[in-house]
């Protein structure tokens, strides 16, 4: 009759370990485990990997909607002139509008914005732009914009000039020192009509923000200057406002507009960039639902491989199982070896998946050149790099999937194994 034993005692683990390194002469499956631990490895890989990239993109997208852009913009209602039938939204009292929203817990900044599209132009090069008037005090407290991921030029001098991004730069082929043209239809107004106004402004600093839709389009004009040239002396078009929590956004909605006053308006940044963000949620929830698909096609090597170690063990089953070894013992020896092949290949698959996303600058650099650095087009992806974040969780999740698929499929080949007739196996030994 077979004696019970202590759980995964010393022997069992002695056996499961000759059967790993056994070759197949000796009726081992070292190919096989070796087939299961790279797939393991290059399953996990691939998980981490993806999940660092899909972090660090959201976050670097956040950042960068976040550090240039305002986090709530108040703007009004407008009213229609009776004369001309226009509808003028611009705002008549925006520093008493500003201090009332300045006032509003949670508010950071507050900043009185004149907005127009025109045409800019240097040289015989001409670009579309989108000129914001903002106050050089103003200018000073945008992360992206002030403290730049490269820039040229001193933003102290903004006062004395016009702030351009480097898309814009590259576009009209100036750097800093040299003058550009903004050309806007609705300039002066005279008897016969409007003319174009086209002024030339010094370009004194040149950042950029790390979005392109934002670096190829955006020019900063001090803010009185811009109130000329567009026609809004004394007037803004809106208020972009900055807040401490900008995920809690929305439940600083209805104080603001309180704050702002009738016929005001509000509109965020995730009323902005929300459908893009749900739209990343749903493609890494898919991402996530395929690549444990490729995870689990891994883990059921281990089966393959374990299935056959039992067919090449039948004889030694059976003499064991004559000898007193339980089937909890035979059950545990079979689920050692391939437990032990899912924990090496989830831990090397950690390994390398972790020095991925810490090494990704060099390696895209390296691919990028690979393929003629046609791999990541900015005006497409927004940002101009491939970002990852190394996240504590992705690294969870990826090793509890790993590991319990690994577990989860040994066990049946494992039972297999404990239930074989010890009489079965050895008839025709």
């Amino acid at each position: 009759m077979a004696r019970s034993t202590a759980p995964f005692a010393a022997f069992e683990w002695m056996i499961a370990w000759r059967y790993l390194r056994a070759k197949r002469a000796e009726g081992g499956v070292s190919v096989m485990t070796w087939i299961s631990l790279v797939g393991i490895t290059l399953a996990v890989f691939a998980l981490i990997a993806t999940l660092s990239v899909r972090s660090g993109f959201r976050a670097e997208f956040v950042d960068t909607v976040l550090g240039a852009n305002a986090h709530v913009t108040i703007y009004n209602a407008g009213t229609v002139d009776a004369q001309t039938g226009r509808i003028d939204r611009t705002i008549e009292d925006y520093q008493a509008m500003a201090a009332r929203v300045r006032d509003v817990s949670g508010v950071t900044r507050v900043a009185p914005l004149v907005k127009g599209q025109v045409m800019a132009s240097a040289r015989d090069r001409n670009a579309g732009v989108q000129v914001f008037g903002i106050a050089p005090e103003d200018l000073r407290t945008i992360p992206r914009v002030a403290d730049p991921e490269a820039s040229q030029g001193d933003i102290a001098q903004f006062d004395q000039g016009i702030a351009i991004g480097s898309g814009v730069a590259e576009e009209l082929g100036v750097t800093v020192g040299e003058r550009i043209k903004l050309i806007s239809p609705n300039g002066v107004k005279t008897p016969l009509g409007t003319s174009p106004r086209i002024n030339a402004y010094e370009v004194v600093y040149i950042f950029t923000a790390g979005r392109y839709d934002i670096d190829r389009v955006r020019v900063y004009l001090p803010f009185a200057e811009a109130q000329s040239f567009f026609n809004r002396d004394g007037r803004a078009d809106e208020l972009e406002v900055m807040v401490e929590a900008p995920e809690n956004v929305d439940d600083m909605t209805l104080p603001l507009l309180r704050a702002a006053g009738e016929r005001s308006q509000v509109w965020t940044w995730q009323d902005s960039s929300g459908s893009f963000l749900r739209a990343l949620e749903v493609e890494d929830n898919v991402m996530f639902v395929i690549l444990s698909i490729l995870v689990l096609i891994a883990a059921m090597n281990i089966t393959s491989g374990l299935i056959m170690l039992v067919k090449n063990k039948g004889r030694d089953i059976g003499i064991l199982r004559t000898i007193g070894l339980s089937e909890g013992s035979v059950l545990r020896i079979f689920f050692i070896c391939g437990a032990f092949t899912g924990l090496i290949g989830t831990a090397a698959g950690v390994i390398l998946g972790c020095l991925f996303a810490i090494y990704i600058d060099p390696i895209f650099s390296f691919v990028n050149v690979l393929m003629g650095g046609q791999v990541w087009d900015p005006s497409i992806r927004g940002i101009y790099h491939l970002p990852a974040q190394l996240q504590a969780g992705d690294v969870l999740s990826a090793v509890v999937l790993s590991l319990g698929l690994s577990f989860v499929v040994t066990i049946f080949p494992a039972r297999r194994a404990a239930r074989m007739n010890p009489v079965e196996a050895l008839r025709y030994e």
